[in-house]
């Protein structure tokens, strides 16, 4: 068997509020303009200039993910975001995973330190992008394509939190397709040179980011469903090592359209089944009660909670 390891990139993006402590999401669309705020005068410092500094690790500044498309409910659930940012300097970042069948049970997940200067300056990146709005480009019948994802920017600037949602924004869609205005075609090609340069931070000043290994989650979200075994695949079994058992992990009403239940594990927990989970994969059958189980790992970040 094969095994190959690949970096994963890094959309490297951040945008810092002064008063973070409001990580409420944004939910109406914006009004489709594609330069900076007019409201904004500049980036503002970690500790910002016109309200409270942050209240303490786990605020959420930023975050870039994508959800949907044409891909199994099981990945969207536990698709991880692309990068999210946070007031103390904390970027977490997918790390780089094996490209082997069956999967490990957890994905890997990198971490490092942006110091303010470099907050500073991606702020301005984001910001001369137009970040600092809501915007709806979601039309599917504007760009001509089917079952793509939908990119999501999150940020908090000045203690609000602002969101701009971009369908098939990773295709090129050449000119402009008829149904599309040409300030949107434009707001797309802003985004993606931006992803482009926040893929790569080293153009920040040298020293300004810190690598410092492996995120290590202190909270997992689970999801079980009955095993379905692979037939040409033999999976030694892991015991559930937690009370309750499996049959009653989780909330019933928080069952996935996959008909999984969800439910999650803090603190002391996490710790001891993250040492077997580690030596599990995506195959790996988990008994509880006599009962064979097939479970999803999705690590929570700082700033998320529940199912």
């Amino acid at each position: 068997m094969r095994l190959k390891l690949f970096g994963v990139t890094v959309l490297s993006l951040g945008i810092l509020a002064g008063a973070c402590a409001n990580a409420s999401t944004g939910d109406g669309p914006g009004d489709g303009g594609t330069g900076p705020g007019t409201g904004a005068t500049g980036p503002t410092s970690p500790t910002g200039p016109t309200g409270p500094g942050p209240t303490g690790p786990g605020q959420l500044v930023l975050r870039i993910e994508q959800g949907g498309g044409f891909v199994a409910i099981q990945y969207n659930l536990t698709r991880m975001p692309m990068l999210s940012l946070y007031d103390d300097g904390l970027l977490v970042t997918p790390g780089a995973q094996i490209e082997i069948y069956p999967g490990p049970a957890l994905p890997a997940l990198s971490q490092q330190h942006l110091s303010p200067d470099a907050i500073r300056l991606l702020i301005q990146a984001a910001i001369d992008v137009g970040l600092d709005k809501d915007r709806d480009y979601t039309d599917l019948g504007s760009t001509m394509i089917s079952d793509a994802p939908t990119t999501t920017f999150t940020l908090t600037i000045d203690g609000q939190t602002h969101t701009t949602q971009v369908y098939a924004l990773d295709f090129d869609l050449g000119p402009a397709p008829d149904r599309m205005s040409k300030e949107e075609l434009q707001a797309r090609k802003d985004l993606q040179a931006f992803q482009a340069k926040a893929s790569d931070l080293s153009w920040l000043p040298d020293g300004s980011v810190t690598d410092q290994g492996l995120y290590q989650p202190t909270a997992l979200r689970i999801f079980s469903s009955p095993y379905q075994p692979d037939p040409e695949l033999t999976q030694a079994p892991i015991a559930w090592p937690l009370t309750p058992g499996l049959d009653l992990f989780g909330d019933s009403e928080q069952s996935t359209p996959g008909g999984m239940r969800c439910g999650t594990v803090a603190d002391d927990e996490t710790a001891s089944l993250l040492s077997l989970a580690e030596q599990a994969n995506q195959l790996t059958p988990w008994t509880s009660d006599g009962t064979r189980y097939g479970l999803l790992f999705r690590p929570l970040l700082p700033d998320e909670s529940g199912c």
